[in-house]
């Protein structure tokens, strides 16, 4: 278990630099009104989900039935990344394309994911047969390791908020990022 949250930190690490160098810097994604409002959503519904990974994997263990829902968050993340990629080269198209470095940032973050579901699983499969419970956990991580995930749990929430206040139009949610000409809420 501990190399899977060594490798979700790492992740969260990526998407922190994804989110804040492409998505915010050079996209300004929230500034984009009617534009980015589909791939705002989207991005807003990852977070809320990596933001409960983040914030439970470190100290829980999903036993029993709760291990399936664990799952069902994991692979819905994985729907969501994959209509994500269809939906950001139509959203991108009026900035030249989805950036290159972007799509090679994209491209280590699903080998990290798939890496980190492969060593999760096996814990996974431990859990489901237990008594359905959220039990703690402490001792399957360094501290420092826990308590940076916890962060990256808070970021990744914070992230997850502005990304829907912008998608629903919300005042002042693309600051500070100037709208666009011509770029409608």
């Amino acid at each position: 278990m501990t190399t899977a949250l060594w490798l979700l930190a790492f992740q969260g690490a990526l998407g922190a630099f994804d989110t804040l160098y492409y998505h915010e810097w050079r996209a300004r994604l929230p500034a984009g009104g009617a534009a980015t409002r589909d791939e705002l959503r989207l991005h807003a519904a990852r977070d809320f989900i990596y933001a409960v990974v983040f914030g439970t994997l470190p100290w829980l263990a999903w036993r029993g039935a709760w291990s399936i829902v664990l799952a069902a968050l994991l692979a819905a993340e994985v729907v969501i990344t994959l209509k994500d990629f269809v939906v950001e080269d139509r959203v991108r198209r009026p900035l030249g394309g989805v950036y290159a470095g972007e799509r090679v940032t994209h491209a280590l973050m699903g080998i990290i994911y798939g890496a980190f579901l492969a060593f999760l699983f096996p814990t996974l499969r431990g859990w489901w047969p237990a008594p359905t419970s959220l039990a703690s956990s402490l001792e399957v991580a360094p501290p420092a390791l826990r308590w940076a995930l916890a962060l990256m749990c808070v970021g990744v929430f914070l992230s997850g908020v502005r990304d829907l206040s912008a998608a629903v139009g919300l005042p002042r949610s693309a600051w500070p990022w100037p709208k666009p000409p011509g770029r409608v809420s």
